[in-house]
């Protein structure tokens, strides 16, 4: 990565009339980063990536996209795809037709027939987009998006629709592009995805960031947990616990291999079964819900 982040944006506001929708928002993107932002509802996600992706104008602060302004078109938009939640593509054209269209006002150079190979859209070439299915318009969606190789791409809600085996060829295709150099901004609602693949997260929530950093740092700040169910007539256990809805003992703990050592020690020697023993780190969901809860 190098040293100029790809996007920089300094104490961005957002304001629509008396609503502060975005609060003195800071942070940078690397070249070549797949970064994750999320949020909560009416957390201020949107108005950020739309003022990001030139859509919409500050408040007050800066942002830079490659150093440019991006609502510099002429000099942003043609090294910049975006995957939008709706496209919008005119129902009579085909689909060959909409990635054509989009290429040439993206002024990007591509060949239709490779960026159709990559989302298996090549069968549908001749198809009108009125008669595709919600997953193959997203998967149009992204073809647009990532024609050419763009430097910079935008991501939101990438995989909603799609089956198990259309989310894998997407990933694929992602992490290919991110061999070639381009740089990811991923919004989602599905969190698994944005812990497996990204490498730094924003989560903001109430128009500012309520944390940042890698997914190792966000769930280093809730404890990991030790989930089972214990005998009745089990001795007291070594760790403090508390007994789940469920029936399940949760013990929560910074310490997890210590403790789960402690723990797993303790049973033998007391002869206790432990039944549907589970243990691991917090998840980022958690992390999610405990922003509610604050």
């Amino acid at each position: 990565m190098t040293s100029t982040p790809v996007i920089d944006v300094e104490r961005l506001n957002l304001n629509y009339g008396d609503f502060h929708a975005v609060k003195d928002l800071s942070f940078q993107v690397a070249k070549g980063e797949l970064y994750a932002l999320l949020g909560t509802n009416g957390a201020g996600k949107t108005s950020t990536l739309e003022t990001v992706e030139g859509h919409r104008t500050a408040t007050s602060g800066t942002v830079r996209v490659f150093g440019q302004s991006p609502r510099d078109r002429r000099a942003v938009r043609p090294r910049m795809g975006i995957m939008l939640q709706e496209s919008g593509f005119s129902p009579d054209l085909t689909v060959k037709e909409s990635v054509r269209l989009i290429g040439s006002l993206s002024q990007r150079r591509d060949r239709v027939e490779r960026v159709l190979s990559i989302v298996d859209l090549t069968h549908k070439a001749g198809t009108q987009v009125s008669q595709l299915s919600g997953g193959e318009k997203r998967r149009l969606d992204f073809a647009t998006a990532v024609y050419g190789n763009p430097e910079l791409i935008f991501l939101d809600e990438p995989t909603t629709g799609l089956d198990i085996q259309s989310r894998d060829a997407l990933w694929d295709a992602v992490e290919k592009l991110r061999e070639d150099g381009s740089t990811i901004v991923l919004t989602t609602h599905y969190l698994e995805e944005a812990q497996q693949r990204a490498d730094r997260i924003g989560l903001m929530h109430q128009g500012a960031f309520h944390q940042e950093g890698t997914v190792a740092e966000l769930t280093r700040t809730l404890p990991a947990a030790i989930r089972f169910f214990l005998p009745a007539t089990a001795p007291a256990l070594p760790l403090r616990a508390k007994r789940e809805s469920d029936g399940k003992v949760l013990v929560e703990t910074f310490c997890l291999q210590k403790d789960l050592h402690l723990l797993l020690g303790w049973a033998h020697a007391n002869a206790v079964e432990l039944r549907e023993l589970e243990a691991g780190p917090t998840r980022l969901d958690d992390v999610f819900r405990a922003i509610g809860s604050a």
